[in-house]
């Protein structure tokens, strides 16, 4: 309970308050009601206060929200516009071979095969020989 009690009552990083206010509007008691002295808050000013709190963690979590898009995208590339029958070459990087070779003196690609079907933006079947074991299906990111 006071491990609960020590997350939810901490200051999130990105929002500025902690989760229970952000989702309640209100401060998170221990159990004990201990009433401060002095007068009450109007009701306005609390419902006003809060509104603001609310969109101040939105904007905070929409800021960190871009930052986190911003710097995924920072090594993403343009992917190839592939088409059905064009020849491509496969990475050998997930390639398992029977006889151990060492790997620096694998060629990085093999032969190029035939794209047969455009399956998704991210994924193409390739007309691969018998002989490969493998699913002809592959992520573009392992041919050129």
């Amino acid at each position: 309970m006071l491990a609960e009690f020590a997350i939810n009552n901490k200051v999130h990083l990105a929002m500025k308050v902690s989760p229970f206010i952000a989702n309640y509007r209100r401060e998170l008691r221990m159990g004990v009601d201990i009433r401060k002295k002095g007068k009450v808050e109007k009701a306005m000013e609390f419902v006003e206060r809060m509104k603001k709190m609310q969109e101040e963690a939105e904007a905070a979590l929409k800021k960190m929200q871009e930052d986190m898009k911003r710097q995924v995208n920072r090594g993403r590339k343009e992917s190839e516009e592939w088409k059905k029958s064009d020849r491509v070459m496969l990475s050998t990087k997930d390639l398992v071979y029977k006889e151990r070779l060492m790997r620096k003196l694998v060629n990085q690609y093999v032969s190029p095969y035939t794209i047969e079907e455009i399956v998704s933006i991210n994924a193409v079947k390739l007309r691969l020989p018998t002989s490969m074991r493998i699913h002809p299906v592959v992520n573009v990111s392992q041919i050129v």
